[in-house]
């Protein structure tokens, strides 16, 4: 007999367990799948959280080690202490995954172990172990499970001298050299950690550019922070291969010398986690690259099953999951969902931190949009200046008739908590004058903000 629910989530990642939350607040029967003994996925366990802890900790360290004197502040015999800043993000893992159990539990969401696997029909087989399974029945199936690393032609992640992101969380000690593959957001963010704590890493990147699909006027600029700070790059290289060693790896690059580092990052995107899910048994099919296509209702080509998150395709961000799973549900439930993809902030956590919400200039001027632009750089903060933090500028870009904010773009100190309010006004389909004549607190980084917007207009007043 298979135990009935009116909904079944693959997947406890950000999608998966904000959906299953959701749709027991609206008074379903919700059940949720997942492999692993800690709930959260790969953001929580392996991926933001944990990313974002060492992020912190690693820049507590270099500015310890070698900035606070600027401010008075005298240290001596400051050591790196590895072990300990490896549990520490272990322990904001483990708080925060005990926590969403916590959630199911008030929620009074049913949890299965195991691997699921479509059967079709509306039927679900949990597997755990070899010989355990579990058979369930749901009036309606979410599909949340995510993405994994992906790699390229001749290059194996074996987990010790190549590494994925989740490997490079866990390295026992710092190492002499690293090479990064990559210059999105994860191959950056990893980069700075370990530069932090003493590697001399090498970001290697196809493009030639880095930050891709963000703005490129900010992105030129986090180059040039980002060479200042340590980090070399090698921009418009094809890597064709990796062969690890006893003590290091030898990087093949296409047209030019290979280069030797003693670990290797691949962080070149996500791939649609949907291996050995049963996809083909469901009927539901998925595109050349492996991902899940949706109609607007987030239905995939199986009645009664959907699909969000990075399965889907799209940005793969928790909190675009987080939404699409809650608009999902309350379709369900409630025969009303809606996402606005064109308010979904995107965030690179270095320091500086950059942040994006909307269309950037190269996305207008393709589709062959008329804007204005307004610009205001850090430098003339008050509040950036007494925090020592000057690099970077705050970015508008409205419509040339309307004035209606349509893309915004920050390179700087706090970046990813500024981006909230230029994402709120996108949502609420503000205007530049609207954020610039909306009082900002003195003195504040978000006078950065109501700047840039006044500049849209032409009419700053700091500079």
């Amino acid at each position: 007999m298979s135990t009935q629910h009116d909904l079944i989530v693959i997947g406890a990642g950000p999608g998966g367990y904000v959906a299953a939350i959701r749709a027991a607040q609206l008074g379903l029967n919700v059940a949720c799948i997942e492999k692993e003994s800690a709930l959260g996925g790969t953001c929580l366990r392996v991926g933001c959280i944990p990313s974002k802890a060492l992020l912190e900790s690693s820049e507590l360290f270099e500015q310890t080690s070698g900035h606070f004197a600027e401010r008075g502040i005298k240290l001596k015999g400051v050591e790196l202490d590895l072990p300990q800043m490896l549990e520490q993000k272990d322990s904001t893992v483990t708080s925060l995954t005990q926590g969403v159990a916590g959630l199911f539990k008030k929620n009074k969401i049913t949890r299965y172990e195991g691997h699921a696997q479509l059967q079709g029909g509306g039927k679900v087989v949990v597997k755990k172990g070899r010989d355990e399974t579990i058979e369930l029945a749901g009036t309606h199936i979410l599909i949340a499970t995510g993405s994994v690393p992906a790699t390229i032609p001749n290059v194996k992640i074996d987990g010790d001298r190549v590494v994925s992101s989740t490997e490079a969380l866990t390295f026992e000690k710092v190492p002499e050299t690293l090479a990064v593959i990559g210059a999105g957001a994860i191959g950056l963010e990893m980069g700075t950690v370990w530069r932090r704590l003493g590697s001399k890493v090498t970001v290697l990147e196809y493009l030639d550019r880095i930050l891709p699909g963000m703005d490129g006027e900010l992105a030129k600029q986090a180059l040039k922070v980002f060479k200042s700070q340590g980090l070399n790059f090698q921009l418009g290289v094809k890597v064709t291969g990796v062969k690890p060693g006893k003590k290091d790896c030898e990087i093949s690059i296409e047209g030019q010398s290979s280069i030797k580092a003693e670990r290797v990052l691949v962080a070149v995107g996500r791939k649609p986690n949907t291996q050995n899910l049963g996809l083909d048994t469901a009927n539901i099919e998925t595109d050349a690259r492996g991902f899940i296509p949706v109609n607007d209702h987030y239905q995939t080509t199986a009645k009664g099953v959907y699909a969000i998150g990075d399965v889907i395709g799209g940005a793969m961000l928790a909190h675009k999951a987080e939404e699409e799973g809650i608009a999902c549900v309350e379709r369900i439930a409630t025969g009303y969902g809606h996402v606005n993809y064109n308010a979904i902030p995107a965030i690179v956590y270095t320091s500086p931190e950059v942040a994006s919400v909307g269309k950037t200039e190269e996305q207008l001027q393709e589709a062959g949009v008329k804007y204005k632009k307004g610009s205001f750089p850090f430098a003339a903060n008050g509040r950036a200046r007494a925090i020592g933090h000057t690099g970077g500028m705050v970015k508008i870009l409205a419509d040339e008739k309307t004035d209606r904010i349509l893309g915004a773009h920050i390179l700087g100190p706090h970046a990813g908590d500024l981006i909230a309010e230029l994402a709120v006004a996108i949502e609420f389909h503000a205007s530049a004058e609207d954020v610039a004549r909306a009082s900002h607190a003195h003195p504040t980084l978000a006078e950065a903000i109501k700047e840039a917007a006044l500049a849209v207009d032409k009419r700053t007043i700091h500079i």
